[in-house]
Formats: structure tokens, C-alpha cells, sequence
């Protein structure tokens, strides 16, 4: 009983909590494993919305969990896919919350050029299952471009060779330079941008990715998915011009034009401005000659038109039709006059025959008119009248007033 009691105080005294164990085992872990390459298969590849990777590295044995942080995988000059065997460096950690290990990844690469070519036929496999190489939705090339944009190493042999022949071929046309890194650490990101930039602000015709050539290591990024859908979400036509004719990339597929070199893209990119100026010679030959044949027909025409009788005699046409507006004219006065003559008598006729009803005539011939003077009536009875009563008497000249002194009524 003694004993049972004392092994009960000594395990309580040894006693730790769960959090304390798993930090034990982390501190251990990180602090006597050294940094180590693993080599392994991927399995279980995720990439999180946060942008980190999560994925296993396995072998015929065993796996470990592993977790690439993002601002390491801007780092990566390939995109991990499961089945893909790869080289990782990096150091054992612990997750507490959950007390597993993992493998915290700080760099990694394919296993051998065999991985990468693997990763590059998955991926093309994939893309053109969704359709990106669908050349349904490839651009035209413009024939004749205002200016041109161009996506490379401002210090490799790409950007003079696409500068000398376009200077050669159509010296007019202008040349934006949007310098890029074109293998390496941040290769891949830094195109996406450049093309993105293009489509926002350059306002070019048409865009030239490319550089020289390379292995396929370092011609990878160009076989980045983000820079394929980069390409293929881009307004503007896109000529991919990467690596030497034996050279294919996942952007020679995507993009509207493949050109076998840099050189053979700035010759697709532009024409040549001697066959243009034999172009526009033999358009005006032609135009000049389709002007001759316009003038020697309307001039056939002309003389046709000249030959007819209304054109033989213009100058006497137009003195008929003078001396018919004359004679109208003359007519014309002779109607107005002959009018106003009829007018004239009808109104003297009326003239008269008003004069002869006048009553001004009337007294002119000896007659005259007797008014009462104080309500100016016509007296035409001589009952109207009484004694003394004042009348006024119109005559033909002047009037005269009197008082009446006798009366005469007559039947």
C-alpha cells in the first residue's frame, strides 16, 4: 500500500501538459535536425487561398507533410503538380495545434530535366482541355502597326535583334520597351505584370514576348500557367517569340502568333516598307490610269451631249425666249391700259349719274330747301308750319332766314 501511494506521487510529479510535450518535441526537432534536401514525389498538392502550398513529399517508404509559405513561392521558377518528383531544402517544424511535423520548404526544384518536362505536357494537356489553345479565340495580327510592345530582357540579344529588324524593315512604326526578367526567381510574375500593364496603359497594336534561347530550366517561366493565362486573357494580339525554332513553350501555344525567334516575330510583327512603297506606286499607276479612262469617257460624253440641237443654238434659244418675254410684256401693257381705260369711264359714268342726283344740283337750277330753324326740319308741308315761326332757307348760293307772316294750305 505504501508503495502504490508512492509511485502515484511520482508519476504526478513527472506530469506535463499536452501543450508542454508538443513544445518539448518542437524544440527538439528544430534544434538538433539540421536544414536537409529531400528528395520525394509530391502527393496531396493544395494551393490555399492564402497562397500557401500544402502538399506531401513520399517515397516507397514513408511521406511528410510540407508547406511552402507564400512569399516563397514567387520563388519557384515551375508550378508543383502532384506526381512530380522534386529536390526540397528545408528545416523539420512542428505544428502544436495539431502535433504533426512538417517539412518547412525553402526552396525546391524538379528532380531532373525529365520532371520538368513531365510538369510541361501536364500542364499543356490540361490547358488545351480548357481551351486556351483554341484558335477560336486566337487575334489577328494587325498588318500595319501604329506601335508595337515589347516584353523582354532590355540587356539580352531578343531586344536588338527586334530592334534592328523592325528599324530595317518599318522604321515608322513605334517601340515601347517593357523590361522584364525573363528567367530565374520572379520571372513568371513579372511578365503576368508586364502584359497586364500593356493592356491598361500602353494602348499598343501588338505585343512581342520573348528572348533568346536557353534550356528548359531556363526557359520556364514562359511555361508558367500564370503567364499562359496571362496571354490569354490579354486584349491585345500577342506574338510569342521564345527560344530558338527547335524552342516550344506553353506560350507559343496560348498566344495569338508563334514565331520560331525574336528576329522572325519583329519580321511577322511589321511590313516591309519597300513592298509597301511598290505597293502605293502601283496604286497610283492604277488610279492615275482609272482617272484617264473616267476623263476620256465623260468627254465622249460630253461632245455627245454638245451635238444635240439644244446645245448647237444655245444663244438663240435664249433670243426666242427673250423676244417671247417682250411680247408677253407688251401684251400685257396693252391689257393693263385697255383695264384701266374701262375703269375710268365706268367711273365717270357714275360721276355723272351721283352728280345728277346731288341735291346741290337741284338748287342750281333754281330750286331750294326750307329748314325750321330751331330743329333744322326739312318743311315739305306747309301744315308743319305756324305763325311766326322762324325758318332758314338753303339756296344754291348762300342762305336766308325769314319769319313766317301768312300761310297757304293747298290740296
Amino acid at each position: 500500500m505504501l508503495q502504490f501511494e508512492y509511485e502515484s506521487e511520482q508519476r504526478e510529479s513527472e506530469t506535463v501538459t499536452v501543450s508542454e510535450l508538443t513544445r518539448n518535441i518542437k524544440m527538439l526537432l528544430e534544434t538538433t535536425l539540421p536544414i536537409n534536401w529531400v528528395e520525394g514525389e509530391i502527393s496531396n498538392f493544395v494551393k490555399h487561398s492564402s497562397g500557401h502550398f500544402y502538399f506531401s513529399l513520399k517515397d516507397d517508404a514513408a511521406q511528410i507533410a510540407c508547406v511552402i509559405w507564400r512569399n516563397r513561392t514567387t520563388q519557384l521558377f515551375f508550378t508543383p503538380q502532384d506526381g512530380m518528383k522534386v529536390i526540397a531544402r528545408g528545416r523539420v517544424t512542428v505544428y502544436e495545434k495539431r502535433g504533426n511535423y512538417q517539412l518547412d520548404v525553402q526552396s525546391m526544384q524538379p528532380a531532373g530535366v525529365g520532371e520538368l518536362q513531365l510538369a510541361f505536357e501536364k500542364l499543356k494537356n490540361r490547358l488545351n482541355e480548357e481551351g486556351l489553345f483554341d484558335p477560336g479565340f486566337k487575334k489577328d495580327i494587325p498588318k500595319y502597326p501604329n506601335s508595337i510592345g515589347i516584353i523582354t530582357s532590355p540587356t539580352g540579344a531578343a531586344i536588338r535583334d527586334i530592334v534592328h529588324v523592325i528599324q530595317r524593315r518599318f522604321p515608322a512604326v513605334e517601340l515601347i520597351l517593357r523590361p522584364t526578367l525573363v528567367q530565374g526567381d520572379g520571372a513568371a510574375p513579372d511578365i503576368v505584370k508586364a502584359i497586364q500593364e500593356f493592356n491598361t496603359y500602353a494602348g499598343v497594336d501588338v505585343i512581342i514576348l520573348g528572348r533568346g534561347g536557353g534550356s528548359l530550366e531556363d526557359l520556364w517561366a514562359f511555361n508558367e500557367e500564370s503567364v499562359a493565362r496571362a496571354i490569354f486573357e490579354s486584349e491585345i494580339p500577342i506574338i510569342s517569340a521564345v527560344g530558338h525554332e527547335i524552342d516550344f513553350s506553353i506560350s507559343d501555344f496560348v498566344a495569338d502568333l508563334r514565331a520560331p525567334t525574336p528576329s522572325a516575330a519583329a519580321e511577322i510583327a511589321v511590313p516591309e516598307s519597300r513592298e509597301i512603297k511598290l505597293r502605293i506606286q502601283e496604286l497610283a499607276l492604277r488610279m492615275y490610269r482609272r482617272m484617264l479612262e473616267t476623263i476620256r469617257n465623260n468627254r465622249e460624253k460630253l461632245n455627245y451631249i454638245r451635238q444635240a440641237y439644244g446645245f448647237r443654238r444655245p444663244i438663240d434659244l435664249i433670243l426666242q425666249f427673250r423676244q417671247r418675254l417682250d411680247e408677253l410684256n407688251r401684251a400685257m401693257e396693252t391689257s393693263m391700259r385697255h383695264r384701266i381705260q374701262l375703269q375710268r369711264e365706268y367711273f365717270t359714268s357714275l360721276t355723272r349719274r351721283l352728280d345728277s342726283l346731288s341735291p346741290q344740283a337741284v338748287l342750281q337750277r333754281g330750286y331750294s330747301i326750307c329748314y325750321k330753324a330751331d330743329t333744322q326740319e326739312i318743311i315739305k308741308d306747309s301744315g308743319s308750319l305756324n305763325m311766326h315761326d322762324i325758318i332758314r332757307v338753303k339756296l344754291s348760293r348762300g342762305q336766308a332766314w325769314g319769319d313766317v307772316s301768312k300761310l297757304q294750305n293747298e290740296n
